[in-house]
């Protein structure tokens, strides 16, 4: 059973974002989608839930769980994702890179699903940590899907970056501390 893709919103979304959207769907394994109605695209997310927190309109994305006889379903905001009241420059780059953004929230909401309806065994502080790992798993999948030549160039180079990463984010970290005890 494919999950139905409704377009709601008003914005003017980039060329083939449907076909787009079933191919990012299709990269995911089916039995993460089982349980899933439809993808509903809206201008912003109004949910009566999300009234008390100040930054609902920049949400990108919201998992809605089965609730009685009425299926999961997953919004996504094309007002978050490609923002209208800005100058040309800010317009620009959420223009160039929706198609990645699009999988980003795409794969996060699917993992929220998949991680509360199959993981049971997901303790309350685990969930975040448990998401963000599906969510960087299948972007790296749906990437190498994506960008095969790209991935082959660079599979052998990819061992060395992400050790470079590594070593950033630890002199990053360092910094970050060694700064805060300086404030204090």
């Amino acid at each position: 059973m494919a999950i139905k893709i409704e377009n709601l919103s008003k914005t003017k979304l980039p060329k083939n974002t449907e076909p787009k959207l079933e191919r990012i769907l299709e990269s995911l394994p089916k039995e993460h989608l089982i349980g899933l109605d439809r993808l509903r695209i809206v201008d912003q997310i109004s949910d009566p839930r999300l009234l008390r927190v100040p930054s609902a309109a920049q949400l990108p994305g919201l998992y809605h769980p089965r609730q009685g006889t009425q299926k999961a379903w997953l919004e996504i905001s094309a007002g978050a994702l490609l923002p209208a009241q800005k100058n040309f420059f800010k317009r620009l780059l959420p223009r160039l890179s929706f198609k990645a953004n699009l999988a980003a929230v795409v794969f996060s909401l699917v993992g929220q699903h998949y991680h509360l309806t199959f993981k049971h065994s997901l303790k309350k502080g685990q969930l975040e940590p448990a998401v963000r790992a599906y969510t960087e798993k299948q972007i790296k999948q749906w990437n190498e899907r994506e960008h095969q030549f790209r991935a082959k160039l660079f599979k052998p180079l990819q061992p060395t970056l992400e050790k470079w990463s590594r070593t950033l984010q630890k002199k990053a970290a360092a910094e970050k501390r060694k700064n805060a005890a300086l404030k204090s």
